[in-house]
């Protein structure tokens, strides 16, 4: 690993406020590992090592034991997914509480038997503006992916330890065709509610233990199948609503904002991250996308009639 796993920068202004920012490598450690790292260091430095939770560095390699080898096509892929050369810029949106709740009315409209959370349907809302700006930058609309990440430790059998580190998470995948019917907002959250629900079944047994990465490669041979027919749009969703970063108190009091970095390097992803607002109510969207797409979601009535791009936010 060329790269440091980890990276931290602290900044004082001249107000005497303080940001505290980390970056870390996503090969060795997920959100909820990160959160556990920056709960630790906080327990540290308020003096309380009472709090402090022992990670378990062992559990995971337990239940998805490393490989000597992984087939040179899979590595592709993943690079392929995460990483795509393109001019790539970051905006934060945030969603009111009123927003949420209209959005999430609109979800299930017509739908009596479909139910569905707020980030879930802020998801779907995000997602159908983006194949809405898809089908404007091109002339022929291309089937279009959500990956949504989902954290692994809760859903195994038995479920895994909170503090268990690493990086154990997969993807709920959720496919539409915008050429086809299926791409108004109920339909969408039905689909992405099948692809997580999948999550709630044996599937995730599946891919525990020795055998475990047969699932797994299956899962990358039908994405390369799919590539080779036809290249794809794909948008990647993770929510960090739930990981508590907004009560890491390092002895001078909670955040009053959390945020991500709001620029990335000339190869990134299309990603999206949501983070709750200060007060729990709202949402922040952090949305990076390639320029020609942002410009077109940048004006988009519909996704701004509930969005606020970059609204001031005070400590108050």
């Amino acid at each position: 690993m060329d790269a440091p796993p980890i990276v931290l920068q602290l900044t004082v202004f001249a107000c005497g406020g303080m940001a505290l920012a980390g970056a870390a490598s996503h090969k060795i450690v997920d959100g909820a590992t990160s959160k556990a790292l920056f709960s630790i260091w906080a327990a540290i430095s308020r003096g309380d090592c009472n709090d402090i939770k022992q990670p378990d560095f062992e559990q995971a390699s337990l239940f998805f034991p490393p490989r000597d080898s992984i087939p040179q096509s899979h590595l592709s892929l993943m690079e392929t997914l995460w990483f795509t050369e393109g001019n790539y810029i970051t905006r934060r949106f945030v969603f009111n509480a009123k927003a949420i709740a209209t959005v999430k009315a609109m979800a299930i409209a017509g739908k009596p038997g479909v139910r569905t959370s707020r980030i879930q349907a802020l998801t779907c809302f995000i997602w159908k503006s983006f194949v809405a700006a898809s089908r404007a930058a091109s002339d022929s609309p291309k089937p279009s992916i959500l990956v949504e990440a989902v954290d692994l430790r809760s859903r195994t059998k038995p479920p895994m330890s909170h503090d268990s580190t690493g990086n154990a998470f997969w993807w709920a995948t959720a496919f539409v065709n915008p050429l086809g019917a299926k791409t108004e907002l109920p339909e969408l959250v039905e689909t992405l509610n099948a692809a997580t629900a999948l999550y709630e079944t044996d599937y995730t047994q599946t891919l525990q233990g020795e055998d475990g990465f047969e699932t797994m490669s299956e899962y990358c041979n039908q994405l390369e199948e799919l590539f080779s027919l036809e290249k794809p749009d794909i948008f990647a969703f993770t929510c960090w609503s739930y990981l508590g970063f907004t009560e890491t108190n390092f002895g001078w009091g909670e955040p009053f904002w959390v945020a991500l970095m709001g620029k990335v390097g000339p190869a990134f992803r299309n990603l999206t991250v949501l983070i709750e607002t200060g007060d729990g109510r709202g949402i922040e969207a952090w949305i990076t996308l390639d320029e020609k797409r942002m410009a077109i979601l940048e004006r988009d009535p519909e996704f701004l009639a509930f969005a606020s791009p970059n609204p001031r936010f005070s400590s108050l």
